[in-house]
């Protein structure tokens, strides 16, 4: 049973207030309540994750560890009235499952909705005939680093054949001819276009195809940690491999932090 105990009001001598404490118990269902609650939240409406590469540089860097909102992007249900619903618009940042991948998870922008006719004329975006102004982007240059340089299936997609490009998938080689029209790839209805920021790196749209609507995970919301990381840290899966890096934000979790970059929001 629960034990009664009485403390006396110093304002107010004359008065008491009665209290209980819990049960062991009483205090284990609190504690389970408490997990029950959080895993939902972590589960069903926010979510973190790590950035392992440079595709969205230099919006989001490798080592940023972002949350994610889960509920904004996701299907209306009619139990949830009071949920504030939206759609995917041009300019979002989201996660999504990889089509035709479903262990890999990947953040982009999306660059084009459904209806939206899209080419590229040496890496600028042409959106339904009208250039676009992306500061963001980056863009192949005439010299310098070889990665950099202009590439002519990456930078003026769709207009060479992908069978120019090593890195398109077999299912997207097939698929694509189908959507364009004019010189344009066509968004499908119920698909986005979508492409990192970092153009001259990322693998996209551009060699995988549309992202399914079902495929949203959700958008991210900001950067609640940021960790200067290598970028080939995301190669080593190894347990000596993590240990060794875990040992390292350890002893260098201070002056290797991006202190800058705590709570920026994700835009």
């Amino acid at each position: 049973m629960a034990r009664t105990e009485t403390i006396e009001s110093a304002a107010k001598p004359s008065e008491s207030v009665t209290v209980q404490s819990e049960t062991p118990l009483e205090s284990f269902a609190s504690i389970c309540s408490v997990l029950v609650v959080g895993i939902f939240i972590i589960t069903f409406i926010f979510q973190n994750f790590e950035i392992p590469s440079s595709s969205m540089e230099k919006t989001i860097l490798i080592g940023d560890h972002v949350l994610v909102d889960r509920i904004s992007l996701s299907p209306r249900t009619p139990w949830a009235p009071f949920v504030h619903y939206g759609d995917v618009h041009r300019g979002d940042i989201i996660v999504f499952i990889k089509p035709h991948e479903t262990n890999l998870t990947l953040v982009k922008r999306v660059i084009g909705v459904p209806g939206d006719r899209i080419h590229l004329e040496h890496g600028v975006v042409f959106l339904n005939g009208v250039a676009q102004n992306q500061p963001y982007a980056a863009m192949p240059a005439e010299d310098g680093n070889p990665e950099d340089a202009y590439y002519p299936y990456r930078d003026d997609f769709p207009a060479v054949p992908p069978s120019m490009s090593e890195d398109v998938t077999a299912t997207w080689a097939v698929d694509m001819p189908q959507y364009i029209q004019g010189g344009d790839l066509v968004v499908p209805a119920g698909h986005y276009f979508a492409m990192g920021d970092n153009r001259l790196v990322s693998l996209d749209s551009r060699y995988w195809g549309f992202v399914p609507q079902q495929n949203i995970l959700g958008r991210p919301l900001f950067i609640y940690w940021s960790f200067i990381t290598p970028s080939s840290q995301e190669y080593k899966t190894s347990v000596s491999d993590r240990v060794s890096f875990m040992a390292h934000i350890v002893v260098h979790f201070f002056d290797q932090t991006r202190w800058r970059r705590t709570f920026r929001r994700v835009q």
